[in-house]
């Protein structure tokens, strides 16, 4: 019996996130090997694509503008993330936003506002060390003062639980990161641990093909990647276009 209402609950939770979240978003990087279909993509309910535009130590992703081409081609909303270590946070914000600008001169395809992303996740695979909250602060205020907005926070539920309320980090810190939207990732249920946030905007549910969630209302999959990175938001399809439009950047302007 107990179990019998434990799944019920669950199902309701599920049906829950479907009544005021869009599953629209897809996020890529240069892990992601093959030639995404976005027209697919945009057939299957897919409205927007982050994609990694730098990581450490200073490095292009390669396949950052010939995606931004093929996705604004494809009438997808367009978005950049850096995935942050611990060097210098300016420079690192100074390089993130000149690639993104880089790309939207010339011939290049100009997405309609670029929204832009901190990866604020523990660096295990990349030199430099995993970006301290001080310089995350450091980070987002620099994105602020070139662009006029602030970039949304990408991190998992656990990290911001353990990493945003250690002793050393001040509650002026907590402020200025929860100045960013938040875009947080839970594979096994919708994230609840969002201080200092009230709640989520975007939520990476699945990843690498892990996801514990019912697969009818939360596929992995997506056009021709079959492990794909999906996210819902918070909102329907006319919301989320509103979103994008007050937080994204236009680099040219």
């Amino acid at each position: 019996m107990k179990i019998s209402v434990v799944r019920v609950l669950l199902v309701l939770q599920t049906f829950q996130v479907c009544a005021f979240a869009t599953n629209s978003v897809v996020n890529l990087s240069h892990y992601d090997l093959l030639r995404p279909d976005f027209e697919q993509m945009k057939t299957e309910g897919i409205m927007g694509v982050i994609h990694e535009a730098t990581y450490p130590r200073f490095d292009r992703d390669s396949y950052y503008g010939a995606r931004q081409n093929a996705a604004v081609r494809a009438g997808l909303l367009w978005g950049a993330y850096h995935f942050g270590d611990a060097t210098d946070p300016i420079r690192q914000a100074e390089h993130f936003l000149s690639a993104v600008e880089s790309q939207c001169r010339g011939p290049a395809l100009r997405p309609n506002g670029i929204l832009l992303v901190l990866d604020f996740e523990k660096n295990g695979h990349y030199p430099g060390g995993t970006m301290r909250v001080d310089q995350a602060v450091a980070f987002v205020e620099r994105i602020r003062q070139r662009t006029g907005k602030y970039p949304g926070l990408y991190c998992s539920e656990y990290r911001l639980r353990q990493v945003l309320f250690s002793p050393k980090v001040t509650a002026a810190q907590r402020r200025t990161l929860s100045n960013c939207w938040l875009w947080i990732a839970n594979y096994h249920f919708e994230p609840r641990n969002t201080a200092p946030w009230s709640r989520w905007t975007l939520w990476q549910y699945t990843g690498d093909g892990v996801c514990d969630l019912p697969r009818a209302s939360y596929p992995k999959s997506v056009a021709n990647i079959r492990n794909a990175e999906r996210n819902a938001f918070r909102g329907n399809p006319t919301m989320l276009e509103a979103f994008w439009q007050e937080h994204g950047w236009n680099p040219t302007e």
